[in-house]
């Protein structure tokens, strides 16, 4: 079960860094549009607004891989729960308030991922 939460944090933290730079770099471009449901005026007129979106998403994958590997096993499994679940939180939160679509995308992983941690570390 180790290895499955592992993997799930690790996923996690790649799709963040993903959206980091479909936010921070990307936003304007055709795919970004298509992954968020923008259009490319929305897109310019908020582009400032989407690379702050990204940075915080950037400081997620950062916990994230700083829980994975951290040299002490209990502080690392402590970061890794709290910064999933906080992806946990904002998945929700997206999905109510954004896009439904967000509780499967980033929702699901990140949910997938608490199980595995807390399996793990019984």
């Amino acid at each position: 079960m180790m290895i499955l939460s592992t993997i799930l944090v690790a996923l996690v933290a790649l799709e963040h860094v993903y959206i980091l730079a479909l936010e921070m770099f990307m936003w304007t471009t055709p795919r970004a549009q298509k992954a968020f449901g923008t259009t490319k005026e929305f897109a310019q007129d908020t582009k400032s607004l989407a690379a702050n979106q990204g940075l915080y998403n950037g400081f997620l994958a950062a916990g994230l891989v700083w829980g994975l590997l951290h040299p002490n096993d209990t502080f690392g499994f402590q970061l890794q729960l709290f910064f999933v679940i906080c992806v946990g939180v904002a998945a929700v939160y997206g999905g109510m308030t954004a896009k439904k679509s967000i509780l499967l995308v980033q929702g699901l992983p990140a949910f997938l991922a608490i199980i595995a941690l807390l399996l793990a570390n019984l």
